[in-house]
C-alpha cells in the first residue's frame, strides 16, 4: 500500500497557500444499531501538486470498548493514511480508535474530483458486535483546485514603479517573488525632452539618450536616469524599449497615452505607482544673442543670433531704438541674422528684448568707430585771401566747422562725400583756426602765399623797396621755396568698438 504525507521542507510561502481552500462537504451516516462509526470529512486544495486533501474524520460511537477499523474502502480509490507525530504515516486501515475517541485520516485525490466517500467495516466484538459506515464528501461547491505557477505569465505580469521626474529617475519592479516564465522579458524606458513651455507644449525633441532596462529571468527590478536639459523639460517613464519612443512630439503627432506607466488603461495601468510623467523648467530651450556695431554714418548694425546647445526653438528678437523706434526678427534654431539696422536718429538707445525681457541690462549707445576717416582741411592764399577748404568723406556723418581767421569766425556744415570753401580777406595773421566740435578736434592752418607780397606781412601792407643786383635773385629763390597749397590731412586709426550681449 502506497502512503503519502506532505513534505515539511516545502517553502512555508506555498505550503500556506496549499491549504487555503473550502471545507468540502460533510456526509455522516446514520446506522440502526448502537455500535457504529461517524465519518465526517473536509477538504483543502495543494497547489503544490494541484490535488485536494480529504481529511477523514472516523468517531466511534462506544464509551467503553475500541474499534478495530476492519476494512476501508475509499472512493476514489487512493490511500487513507493515519499521520503519526514523529513516525512514517500508517493505513487507516487496521487503526484501533479508542473508546469514545477519533481518528484522523487523510487522504489525496485528483484536483477535479467532484464528490468523494469512505466506507469503513469496523469491529468491537468478535461475534457480532461490528458494523459498516460510508461518509460522502460533495467537492461540487469548491473552488477548482489547479497547481500553483512557479513563474508569472510575460502577459499577466504586473509591476510596481517609483518616478522623480525633476530627477530624472525612476525604477521599475516585478510584482510577487515568483519571476517572469522562460525567456520573457519586459523592457521598460526613461525619455527626457526639450521643451517649449514648462507645461506640456509641442514640439518636443528628445535629450540625451533614453535610458532602457528589462525584467526577466532572476532580474526582477531595475534602475532608470536620463539627463536633463538645462531648460524647459519633459520627462516620461514608458512601457516598452527605445523603439517606443517619439521624436519629435508634435502638434498633431503620435502621443504616448497609456504607454506611460500609472496611466489609467493598459498597458500602462499593469505598473503601480505615481504617474510616469513630468512637465518644467526654468529656462527656455534657446540661446538668444545679440552684438552691437556702430557704422561711421551713426547707424547700429545689430547682430541678432540663435545658436548654441540649447538652441531648439526660434527666437523673436525685439529690437528698440530711441524715439519709439522697434523691429521685430525672428531667427531660426542654429541660425544668425545680421540685416537689423538701427537709424542713427534712433542709436542713441539702443537695446534687444526676448519675451519682453532685455538681453542686456543696459542699453547700447552709438558712438564714433575709431577707423572712420576723419574730413581733411586744405589752404589757398594770395596776397588778397586765404581760402579753407573742410572736405568730408563718403559714408559718414555731417561735420559741423568752425573756421576763424583774422578775428571772423565763420561755420559751415559738410554734409558726407561734400567739400565747403571758405575765403578770408588776408591780413597779417599768420594762421587760421579750424574747429570740428564734433570730432572734437581743432586744427590750425598756416596762411603762406604763394609769391612774395613784400613789406614783411599779408595783404595791405605798405610795400618795400625794389631789391635788385644779386641780392635780388636770392630773395626771388627764397620765395619760390615758399609756396604752398597748405594741404593738411587728419587721418586716426582706432579699432572698432564692439560689444556682446547675451
Amino acid at each position: 500500500m502506497i502512503r503519502t504525507r506532505l513534505s515539511p521542507r516545502r517553502p512555508l510561502a506555498v505550503l500556506g497557500a496549499a491549504l487555503l481552500g473550502l471545507a468540502g462537504a460533510v456526509a455522516v451516516s446514520a446506522p440502526a444499531s448502537a455500535h457504529h462509526t461517524t465519518i465526517s470529512a473536509t477538504s483543502a486544495c495543494d497547489q503544490l501538486t494541484g490535488e485536494r486533501v480529504l481529511t477523514w474524520t472516523v468517531e466511534n460511537s462506544e464509551q467503553d470498548k475500541a474499534a478495530t477499523l476492519q476494512q476501508v474502502t475509499p472512493n476514489p480509490k487512493t490511500d487513507v493514511t493515519v499521520a503519526v507525530d514523529g513516525a512514517p504515516a500508517i493505513p487507516l486501515e487496521g487503526t484501533v480508535v479508542p473508546d469514545g475517541g477519533s481518528v484522523q485520516a487523510v487522504q489525496r485525490v485528483p484536483g477535479d474530483t467532484r464528490s468523494a466517500s469512505l466506507t469503513i467495516y469496523a469491529l468491537w466484538k468478535k461475534n457480532g458486535k461490528d458494523h459498516t459506515d460510508t461518509g460522502t464528501a460533495d467537492l461540487t461547491r469548491d473552488a477548482p483546485c489547479a497547481p500553483a505557477p512557479r513563474c508569472v505569465d510575460l502577459a499577466k505580469a504586473t509591476y510596481s514603479h517609483t518616478f522623480d521626474g525633476p530627477k530624472g529617475t525612476a525604477t521599475v519592479k516585478l510584482d510577487g517573488d515568483l519571476p517572469l516564465c522562460g525567456d520573457g522579458r519586459q523592457w521598460f524606458t526613461l525619455v527626457s525632452y526639450f521643451a517649449p513651455r514648462p507645461r506640456f507644449a509641442t514640439p518636443q525633441y528628445v535629450h540625451g539618450t533614453p535610458a532602457s532596462d528589462w525584467i526577466g529571468g532572476t532580474r526582477t527590478a531595475i534602475d532608470l536616469k536620463v539627463d536633463l536639459p538645462d531648460c524647459n523639460t519633459q520627462v516620461d517613464l514608458i512601457w516598452g524599449d527605445t523603439s517606443q519612443v517619439i521624436d519629435p512630439l508634435t502638434e498633431d503627432g503620435k502621443r504616448y497615452g497609456n504607454l506611460k506607466l500609472g496611466s489609467p488603461g493598459a498597458p500602462g495601468n499593469r505598473s503601480h505607482g505615481p504617474r510616469g510623467w513630468y512637465n518644467g523648467g526654468g529656462r527656455s530651450c534657446t540661446n538668444p544673442a545679440s552684438l552691437f556695431t556702430a557704422n561711421c554714418d551713426g547707424t547700429v548694425t545689430v547682430a541678432l543670433s540663435n545658436d548654441g546647445s540649447l538652441s531648439r526653438y526660434p527666437v523673436e528678437f525685439e529690437v528698440r531704438g530711441a524715439n519709439g523706434w522697434s523691429t521685430k526678427v525672428t531667427v531660426e534654431p542654429g541660425k544668425a541674422n545680421t540685416d537689423t539696422v538701427v537709424p542713427a536718429a534712433n542709436a542713441g538707445a539702443v537695446e534687444v528684448l526676448v519675451d519682453g525681457k532685455a538681453l542686456d541690462k543696459g542699453t547700447y549707445s552709438w558712438q564714433r568707430p575709431e577707423d572712420c576717416p576723419l574730413p581733411t582741411v586744405a589752404t589757398k592764399a594770395d596776397c588778397d585771401t586765404f581760402t579753407l577748404t573742410v572736405a568730408n568723406p563718403k559714408g559718414g556723418l555731417p561735420v559741423k566747422a568752425e573756421l576763424t581767421y583774422g578775428g571772423r569766425t565763420e561755420t559751415r556744415t559738410v554734409a558726407p562725400g561734400r567739400a565747403e570753401k571758405v575765403t578770408f580777406k588776408a591780413g597779417r595773421d599768420e594762421q587760421a583756426t579750424v574747429v570740428l566740435p564734433d570730432l572734437d578736434l581743432e586744427l590750425e592752418a598756416v596762411y603762406a602765399p604763394e609769391r612774395n607780397c613784400g613789406g614783411g606781412g599779408g595783404g595791405g601792407a605798405e610795400p618795400g623797396l625794389p631789391v635788385t643786383g644779386a641780392a635780388a635773385g636770392v630773395m626771388a629763390a627764397v620765395a619760390g621755396a615758399l609756396v604752398t597749397a597748405g594741404a593738411v590731412l587728419f587721418v586716426v586709426t582706432r579699432r572698432r568698438r564692439i560689444r556682446f550681449t547675451a
